[in-house]
């Protein structure tokens, strides 16, 4: 039988699994080559990408393209993100700092426009940019003059702060000038935003966007995060643009009105939740993945506990000896569920993608997983130009991992997830 959203008033667990999996791109078969037409679905799916700075592995938002597509060419993010006025995508706060497609700049406008107010930003921030406002208007003069710069480039850097991550003067100003979206990144260099005026950055055509007015703006965040997540709760559809509550709520609301979303109950799960109208339900579990610790599958993670039965922690900040599961964990989706952990990093020097411990999730039998695992670290080894896997000897899954990995690996890197 077909599903139907419309009629649906009861999920099972399974169901919302293979719902959310199915929103996030999980359902669909992994192309042979992945190109840019690929890289702009994933962002159809999922909405924004997180960005993130630890390099233990891989820079974090490399990752949810690579976990559902497979191997690609990591600059195609790149220029997706930065190629002059062929850009696809913009960076801003939207799931913290995030890779956004272009056409939801206007739509994050009336985030900018409360930042530049001293609403919705850090305190901190939001203090340096009333007491320092003439010093912000020279920065952004010598960007005008200048052309895009580096806070280290400025030649009125100032000194470093006490807080704020001993930022410099010329750092905050130009961070308060992002968040009022007065500037924003032109490129990186070595991860540094490079910083111009936005209307430099920007397509011409998306800046002559008009501005929608913040109800309309945030309802299409809901929408976006409705459709991304296709079974969700307030607070999971809340979360994933960081909306305030009241605001949320009231835009759930017009969205069920409306017939975009619709309440439903899932077995198990305390909150109300909201199925998406044209949310698909696989008939079954399918995908096999490593998964970014910021993968927007499971960056929220009390979802991911409700959904998965997952309980899951980054511990890099966690002191070695108290680490349960090791220091940068990347959760392994297997058919429709999270199977187990992995704690890895690229040793670059030695030509390497370590397995430091290896951890099966309570009533997972071990052969089971290590041959899809070692699929998957083979996979990731190849894409990252690494020449080899090695297991430590952490977690009750290393040992058959270790035999899993020793053999030649058994799928090409383009195979179906």
């Amino acid at each position: 039988m077909a599903f139907t959203p419309t009629a649906v008033e009861r999920l099972t667990p399974g169901e919302a699994r293979r719902i959310a999996l199915a929103a996030q791109g999980f359902a669909d078969r992994r192309p042979g080559l992945v190109g840019l037409k690929h890289a702009r679905r994933i962002f159809d799916r999922v909405g924004l990408i997180q960005i993130d700075s630890v390099n233990v592995l891989v820079r974090s938002h490399y990752l949810p393209i690579f976990s559902r597509l497979g191997q690609y060419e990591h600059g195609l993010l790149d220029r997706h993100a930065y190629q002059g006025l062929r850009r696809g995508l913009f960076e801003y706060w939207g799931h913290e700092a995030s890779y956004m497609p272009l056409a939801v700049q206007p739509m994050m406008r009336w985030r900018m426009a409360r930042a530049a107010r001293g609403q919705g930003i850090y305190k901190g921030l939001a203090s340096f940019g009333r007491e320092k406002r003439g010093y912000i208007d020279e920065v952004i003069a010598e960007i005008r003059d200048r052309g895009p710069l580096g806070a280290s480039e400025l030649s009125m850097a100032g000194k470093a702060s006490g807080g704020w991550w001993g930022w410099s003067e010329g750092k905050l100003a130009l961070e308060w000038l992002f968040w009022a979206g007065r500037v924003t990144t032109a490129t990186r260099r070595n991860f540094e935003r490079v910083y111009d005026l936005t209307e430099r950055v920007l397509p011409p055509a998306i800046s002559a966007l008009p501005t929608p007015d913040e109800a309309d703006a945030q309802r299409d965040l809901m929408r976006i995060a409705a459709c991304s997540m296709g079974v969700a709760t307030e607070s999971d559809l809340r979360d994933y643009f960081r909306l305030d509550l009241l605001d949320a709520r009231h835009r759930l609301q017009e969205l069920v009105e409306a017939g975009e979303v619709l309440p439903v109950t899932v077995a198990g799960w305390k909150q109300p939740a909201y199925l998406h109208a044209e949310a698909r339900l696989p008939g079954r579990g399918r995908a096999q993945a490593l998964l970014s610790p910021f993968d927007s599958l499971v960056w929220e993670r009390d979802r991911t506990e409700r959904l998965f039965d997952f309980r899951y922690r980054l511990e890099i900040y966690t002191p070695a000896e108290k680490r349960l599961h090791g220091y940068y964990v990347l959760p392994f989706l297997l058919g429709d569920r999270l199977v187990a952990r992995v704690d890895l990093k690229a040793d670059r020097a030695a030509g390497l993608l370590r397995v430091h411990a290896a951890h099966a999730e309570a009533g997972r039998k071990p052969d089971a997983i290590a041959g899809p695992l070692a699929e998957e670290l083979w996979r990731m080894a190849g894409w990252l130009g690494l020449g080899g896997v090695a297991v430590g000897a952490g977690g009750d899954l290393s040992a058959a991992l270790t035999a899993a990995v020793s053999a030649p690996p058994c799928a090409p890197a383009g195979s179906a997830a």
